[in-house]
């Protein structure tokens, strides 16, 4: 049950980011709850082995390198999903920034 109230959360704050941003764009909630999924999994398989591969840059950058790296997996969501579209790797940047805090958010809320 925990892991379905996660993903609705994370879809409301697909939602959330993609009306702030207007290079971002999602077709329904339905969509959101595929990117939310999606984005899920990708984070949990593919994003640590790009940090791994990435270390010595991370540590060049203090760290800053991840934001490419989210940016990048972003990218890859809205190729692999069909309804969701982001305009470039900014809004790529910007809504994964976005999506973390509005996320951040709605999980707390939901814990109190």
């Amino acid at each position: 049950m925990k892991l379905v109230i996660n993903i609705l959360l994370n879809a409301f704050a697909v939602i959330i980011a993609s009306y702030v941003l207007p290079g971002v764009r999602v077709d329904g909630f339905l969509t959101a709850i595929v990117v939310a999924i999606v984005l899920g999994i990708v984070n949990f398989f593919i994003k640590p082995l790009l940090i791994i591969l990435t270390l010595p840059v991370t540590i060049l950058t203090l760290g800053l390198f991840l934001f490419v790296i989210n940016a990048l997996l972003i990218l890859l969501v809205a190729q692999l999903v069909d309804g969701f579209q982001v305009n470039g790797f900014f809004w790529a940047l910007l809504f994964s920034l976005v999506l973390s805090i509005v996320s951040t958010f709605l999980h707390s809320l939901a814990n109190e």
